[in-house]
């Protein structure tokens, strides 16, 4: 046998051996905290709570861009509905950081064959200048192919990345793609383009383009940004492969100014432990949007997924053992800023922190929980596993997880946590977009994401497991 082969296997089997040998060690629930981990998986499967908290904030307040007035407006309904559902504990963290107001977009083909456009300023993107900025296109296939180009050789042109997002049940197609809508503008005008236009970082075929954040950096030239509808970056394409120039006007009226900061909060709320109340059991989800649709997928669900599940919890006979602790993180679009502005807060008490997942994307049932945890602490994970598998959910051999979004940086602290990963088939069809609404949510799909959350919450507070080990 090759001997580079026996560290990955002897690896795999270590691991093998932790999640299925588990006859040396009892059971980690006791036979009450058993009944309660089904009374919860029923509750959650028949409630309506988390699907009416995601209608509430989509209705009464609708989009939260950081700095805007839904942005304060959905600090006010979460303080107020995490008082109302029966927290112990409720406060906010102030969150600093910039206003950026999207105003008005036109796009549209000038020649050879005239066509409108449907587009949309990417987040962050700056104005163009005057009455708006006409450019023959320099078509790329990819963010790649616009790095190759050499510097300077695009004066005068808009810059095209086409490259087009592919549909995955995970969600993988997002990483590949989203690339050029962070950082293409800063290469298109290292290149010498005077705008961006990307295809959108979606897998609809909508006439609906997908904003998202963008970034610039200090030292090169800022140039505009958007993106386009697929099935206008498809039309575009067939004009330039008939050969010959293709002239686009763009214009957009998008302001910020880095001199006005602006102020967001993050929204914490606690189901206090009743022996281990400084051992934390953290699960979050982030509470602003883009300005664009009601942020009823990206992230209102993960919102109320969040604030049922310690709800529920909280309804039971007895409080867990360690604190549950809800985290709706601020300006999350923009930067994880809430997210940040924590780790500064709480970096002095991330040990206590046992455990956390958090809930960002997916619009169907979760079928796979995958840990980042001590191996030791492997058994527990399998025992988990056991209540969570009834509902559709497979437990992954990997043991490398990290939390979502915001709660990544918690991981990367060292807390341990875990993924669970949603069907993501259609969720980059609204993701970022005007059809980002409550008609996306699905609210049978939502019971079994409030179970999952629910069950997994009161097991990691009442496991007494040392996570980390």
């Amino acid at each position: 046998m090759n001997k580079k082969l026996l560290s990955p296997l002897a690896k795999y089997a270590a691991i093998f051996s932790a999640f299925f040998i588990l006859n040396v060690s009892a059971d980690i629930l006791n036979e009450d905290e058993k009944r309660h981990m089904a009374s919860l998986k029923a509750t959650a499967l028949q409630s309506e709570l988390s699907y009416q908290l995601v209608e509430s904030l989509t209705t009464e307040v609708g989009h939260r861009l950081m700095g805007s007035e839904g942005d304060k407006k959905a600090i006010k309904w979460a303080v107020a509905k995490m008082n109302k559902l029966g927290f112990d504990k409720v406060w906010t963290e102030e969150v600093l950081g910039t206003f950026w107001q999207r105003g008005e977009v036109m796009a549209k083909i000038i020649s050879p064959y005239p066509q409108q456009i449907s587009a949309i300023a990417l987040g962050g993107s700056i104005s163009t200048q005057g009455d708006g900025l006409t450019a023959n296109i320099a078509h790329f296939e990819t963010f790649a192919d616009l790095k190759a180009a050499p510097d300077n050789s695009l004066h005068g042109k808009i810059a095209f990345i086409s490259y087009r997002m592919e549909r995955h049940i995970d969600g993988e197609g997002y990483g590949p793609a989203v690339g050029a809508r962070v950082g293409g503008a800063v290469v298109a005008a290292q290149k010498g383009a005077s705008a961006l236009i990307i295809r959108s970082v979606g897998t609809d075929n909508n006439r609906t383009a997908h904003t998202g954040i963008m970034r610039y950096k200090e030292g090169v030239a800022k140039v505009p940004a958007a993106s386009i509808a697929n099935p206008d970056a498809d039309m575009l394409i067939n004009q330039l492969n008939r050969g010959g120039d293709v002239s686009f006007f763009l214009k957009l009226i998008a302001h910020s100014d880095p001199k006005v900061i602006v102020k967001s909060a993050n929204v914490i709320g606690e189901i206090t432990g009743t022996e281990f109340p400084n051992e934390i059991v953290s699960i979050g989800a982030h509470l602003d949007s883009w300005d664009v649709g009601t942020g009823a997928l990206d992230d209102g669900q993960g919102v109320g997924i969040m604030l049922a599940a310690a709800h529920h919890i909280n309804q039971l006979p007895q409080k867990p053992k360690r604190t549950i602790r809800v985290i709706l993180f601020a300006a999350e679009e923009v930067g994880l800023l809430g997210a940040k502005e924590y780790m500064k807060l709480h970096k002095d008490n991330m040990n206590n922190h046992v455990i956390g997942a958090e809930w960002d994307y997916g619009t169907g049932k979760i079928y796979k929980m995958t840990s980042g945890v001590g191996e030791l602490a492997l058994p527990a994970i399998k025992e988990l596993s056991g209540y969570i598998q009834a509902l559709g959910v497979e437990l992954s051999l990997e043991n490398n997880a990290k939390a979502q979004s915001d709660m990544s940086l918690l991981s990367a602290a060292g807390m341990p946590s875990m993924n669970f990963s949603p069907d993501a088939l259609a969720y980059f069809d609204y993701h970022h977009t005007e059809n980002d609404t409550l008609d996306k949510v699905s609210q049978k799909d939502i019971k079994q994401n409030t179970a999952v959350y629910t069950l997994f919450a009161y097991f990691a507070a009442q496991s007494g497991i040392d996570f980390r080990k």
